[in-house]
């Protein structure tokens, strides 16, 4: 099946972009390049990615934004893949069990200090 082919074939250049390399589960990607985002991460890898279509929602921390738990288990090398344009997140939705790669554009980060 020839779109099989390709969708398997798209799915391995994503993961290669990322560097990332599937072990134990298969999770889903979610697109969140429309969303600016701002990751709050701990030295151990834990923490949480706030999101949002407004980029003040995010700024403030205050507002209705939404958040995913970093996820960090133990068969990953990693939990957070930066590429140069995109960064790839593996959260935890903490909503009945969905798990997600889910993809930020850079250029919508908000870094904070």
């Amino acid at each position: 099946m020839e779109l099989l082919d390709k969708y398997l074939d798209l799915k391995k250049k994503i993961f290669e972009y990322f560097g990332y390399v599937e072990d134990w589960v298969c999770i889903p990607i979610d697109d969140s390049r429309s969303q600016y985002w701002s990751l709050c991460e701990e030295k151990d890898g834990s923490g949480e990615v706030l999101f949002h279509e407004d980029k003040e929602t995010v700024i403030d921390k205050d507002g209705d934004h939404y958040s995913n738990e970093i996820y960090t288990q133990r068969f990953l090398p990693k939990w957070v893949y930066r590429g140069e344009e995109y960064t790839m997140i593996v959260v935890d939705t903490r909503t009945d069990g969905n798990k997600f790669l889910q993809i930020f554009d850079n250029a919508k980060e908000i870094k904070t200090t």
